[in-house]
């Protein structure tokens, strides 16, 4: 029972992240802000980000010594900042658990960066997934 009462505790003190599954229509509605942004479509960052995280916000990819993190797969080595890559370049500013939690604003700003700096391409799925052909990544809602 004393165990009980303070894992309780632990769970009270330490909230867990705010984590969302989105929809493609909930997305769409976030991210309406990018559409066109860099030229890209919303249509494409909708299929892009379902091919890298199921639109899910707490997706953590381990890839090859480096850690992604989030519906946008950022990675620490370069974007973000996490106790496990200490030489990180931290180009975005922002720590890296930022990205699992269902407010996207620090998100989007980083994925403006890294659009900026690299292209669409940087996310891999883009290319061979999302250029063409993305009727089904619209929303007839918004």
């Amino acid at each position: 029972m004393m165990s009980f009462i303070s894992l309780l505790l632990v769970g009270i003190m330490f909230p867990a992240i705010q984590a969302k599954q989105f929809t493609k229509c909930e997305l769409s509605q976030v991210l309406k802000d990018m559409d066109g942004f860099g030229g890209i479509a919303l249509s494409e960052w909708i299929c892009t980000i379902f091919h890298t995280s199921g639109y899910d916000t707490q997706t953590i990819v381990n890839n090859n010594g480096s850690t992604e993190y989030g519906l946008f797969q950022i990675n620490n080595k370069v974007w973000c900042k996490d106790n496990k890559i200490l030489q990180s370049r931290n180009i975005c500013n922002i720590p890296c658990d930022k990205f699992l939690d269902d407010d996207l604003t620090d998100d989007m700003t980083c994925a403006k960066k890294i659009l900026n700096k690299e292209g669409i391409d940087y996310w891999l799925a883009h290319k061979p997934l999302c250029s063409e052909k993305l009727e089904q990544w619209h929303c007839e809602k918004l």
